[in-house]
């Protein structure tokens, strides 16, 4: 296998190409959804289209399906296909065809890798001790295109559900180029979002007291948020409050009726998830009583966090150690504040997310980061990673095999 994804990097880095050039935002992704269509067109596999977005769910038949007594394990590859909404400014050859889109996050890489182990692994349909679903995911970034894909049976699609699920991100920065890492437990945040709006009354801003300012209460409730981060919550427990739009106003000289502003709301345990929904929503409403304002407050959960099993993050740092070297597997020592929607994958069913370095070889430190409109990523990190897929697939099927029939 390590032979066959060498041969066809030149494919992976073609069709990867070919994808950053035409992004596509969202779980609507016609064009991306018919490139992958195209590339594994010839592979033998069993696709369902998604009925309420772009997804495509593959399934390679392992073994001599003729042959069969009894049911086979399943293991599910996953790999997200959409976008960013950001102008690039990488200047490369292959550059965002597409104003205001870009794949700034590294999920053409993504499609390409689970393409390649599909490749890989439909050669050596013979040999597998089961089935293989690949779910190709529109919608990762905020749009919750996993959670759609599960509503459609993904974990099914092979007849029985899958018993474990792998999936695979590569970091433009912070991580070596080549090396994987993953960790036991919550490898990523939970991720939610707090919007809240003040209603006072408009005046003149030369008397603010014959107005009720909601500008100075919105801002109050900036700042205690970030107090009741550090004094509320345990530091051994983090989270993390960053507002990203505030609203308010028109000209300087005029005093609002109303001022707004939305929060993104990160956590990593469960308990600090549920105080977060009850003690964000509380701060605001009795700072507006003090101001003697009114306040709508809405907090919604969007992803939860991402889990890894134990045993498979284990699993996964055996099999990379074994296919690549020691060198090229290393621990994660903290959870990242990132969110990710594969996580709705991991509570249904074990399994492990990892990461996978793809910066520049020198100076990935201090490269630009994951979603800037400078994002950078190494097509030559493809074949390991359509690689590990395919081995993880492989020595899961195996396993679960195995466990089966004792």
């Amino acid at each position: 296998m390590r032979n066959d994804t060498r041969e066809i990097a030149r494919e992976l880095t073609d069709l990867r190409h070919r994808l950053h050039q035409h992004p596509e935002i969202g779980l609507d992704l016609p064009i991306t959804q018919q490139t992958v269509l195209s590339a594994i067109d010839d592979l033998g596999l069993e696709v369902t289209l998604g009925k309420s977005v772009s997804s495509i769910t593959a399934v390679l038949r392992g073994g001599r399906a003729d042959q069969r007594q009894g049911p086979v394990p399943a293991v599910l590859l996953r790999g997200d296909m959409d976008a960013l909404p950001l102008a690039e400014k990488t200047g490369l050859e292959y550059a965002s065809t597409v104003d205001g889109a870009m794949h700034a996050c590294g999920h053409d890489l993504h499609t390409a890798m689970l393409v390649g182990a599909a490749r890989v692994l439909a050669a050596h349909r013979e040999s597998l001790a089961g089935d293989v679903v690949f779910m190709f995911q529109p919608g990762e970034e905020g749009w919750d295109g996993a959670g759609a894909m599960l509503k459609e049976g993904v974990l099914d699609a092979a007849g029985t559900r899958v018993k474990s699920a792998y999936g695979i991100h590569v970091m433009a920065n912070e991580i070596k180029p080549g090396v994987f890492t993953t960790r036991p437990g919550t490898l990523m945040a939970a991720s939610d979002g707090l919007f809240v709006t003040v209603r006072g009354a408009g005046g003149h801003g030369s008397a603010p007291h014959m107005a009720k300012d909601p500008v100075t209460a919105a801002v109050a409730m900036v700042s205690a948020l970030q107090t009741l981060v550090t004094r509320r919550f345990d530091v051994f427990d983090p989270v993390v409050i960053t507002v990203g739009q505030f609203h308010a106003g028109t000209r300087r000289n005029i005093i609002p009726d109303d001022a707004m502003f939305e929060a993104t709301v990160r956590s990593f345990s469960p308990r600090a998830q549920e105080r977060l929904m009850e003690e964000t929503v509380r701060l605001c409403q009795s700072i507006a009583a003090a101001h003697g304002l009114e306040v709508d407050v809405r907090y919604e959960a969007e992803y939860p966090m991402t889990v890894n099993n134990a045993e498979h993050a284990a699993f996964v740092d055996t099999v990379a150690a074994d296919v690549f070297g020691a060198e090229r597997s290393e621990p994660l020592a903290f959870p990242v504040t990132g969110a990710e929607d594969f996580s709705r994958v991991l509570a249904e069913v074990p399994g492990c997310y990892t990461f996978l370095g793809a910066g520049p070889a020198d100076g990935y430190e201090t490269a630009p980061d994951n979603h800037s409109p400078l994002a950078t990523f190494a097509d030559s990190v493809m074949p390991d990673g359509a690689l590990l897929h395919a081995q993880l697939a492989v020595r899961a099927l195996n396993r679960d095999s195995a466990a089966m029939a004792a």
